[in-house]
């Protein structure tokens, strides 16, 4: 039976972030022997032709330098109005986007793209400059476990990268000083290591430090390990994260290690598992 061809989806605006973001693309395709599409927008019908000659060239040098085949897409429109539509019509497993950092993340991850990630069917990884490592994995998974209702989910995300990729998930535990929270986030670690268990993928347990500041432990230690990758889930409708733009939540995104940030809505659980065949 033929299996449809896998397929990763980058918006790109021509900017040094965007070509980082195919690498990461590149190397998540060629995994499932699959192919990059690259979108660009356009705001007027003139400025179409040279537009798709110019993603045509950066398109042929991508598909040259990694060994992957690459696409290309013009659309006249928003792109963050179209990201999702592209991306549901080509059947994408990932939506791979660029962010300058935490400087430019009002312009990359703006009013529009929270509604592009909230309403999307398909996960996104967001990344900066720093290219994926040399290895053909994602070696490194973090895990951040609190008492959200959407902590499983994360177990789950991460479970089907590291199944795929042989990769290690790191679970990294808030620390709470009430008495009630801490019960329940230690029902959540117990739940999170007989779930990888039965699984059989590797893993550790990391507790933060301290009470507070969780996001920002949460950072200095995928940083300290060299994670390649960290999974978040969307945890309310509407919103990528609560008080997302407040400095803690934007420090993971944007995070000054440049780590790769996973995020799914809590919808794509079973978008997830389909997505890397468990």
């Amino acid at each position: 039976m033929n299996k449809e061809t896998y397929k990763v989806l980058v918006p790109h605006d021509y900017t040094s972030v965007a070509d980082c973001a195919i690498s990461h693309a590149a190397k998540i395709a060629n995994s499932f022997d699959g192919e990059v599409y690259l979108l660009h927008v356009v705001g007027k019908a003139k400025e179409v032709d040279a537009n798709k000659e110019r993603l045509n060239r950066i398109a042929e040098a991508s598909s040259e330098k990694y060994g992957v085949k690459v696409n290309t897409i013009i659309r006249i429109g928003n792109i963050f109005e179209d990201i999702g539509d592209v991306a549901t019509e080509i059947g994408a497993g990932y939506i791979v986007m660029g962010t300058h950092g935490a400087k430019g993340m009002q312009k990359i991850m703006g009013s529009y793209a929270i509604k592009v990630i909230s309403n999307s069917k398909v996960p996104f990884v967001i990344v900066q400059e720093k290219g994926p490592s040399d290895t053909d994995a994602y070696d490194d998974i973090v895990v951040p476990i609190d008492y959200s209702d959407v902590t499983k989910q994360k177990l789950q995300v991460a479970a089907t990268i590291a199944s795929h990729f042989n990769s290690k998930v790191h679970l990294f535990a808030a620390k709470e000083s009430d008495e009630f929270l801490q019960t329940k986030l230690n029902r959540e670690l117990t739940f999170a290591k007989n779930y990888y268990t039965e699984k059989n993928i590797s893993y550790t347990i990391e507790t933060a430090e301290q009470t507070g500041g969780f996001k920002k432990q949460l950072v200095k230690y995928a940083a300290r390990i060299n994670a390649d990758m960290i999974a978040i889930v969307n945890t309310q409708e509407g919103a990528l994260l609560p008080d997302f733009f407040g400095s803690d939540e934007q420090e993971v995104i944007a995070n000054d290690a440049e780590i790769p940030v996973i995020i799914t809505n809590p919808t794509q659980q079973f978008v997830a598992s389909s997505v890397f065949g468990t």
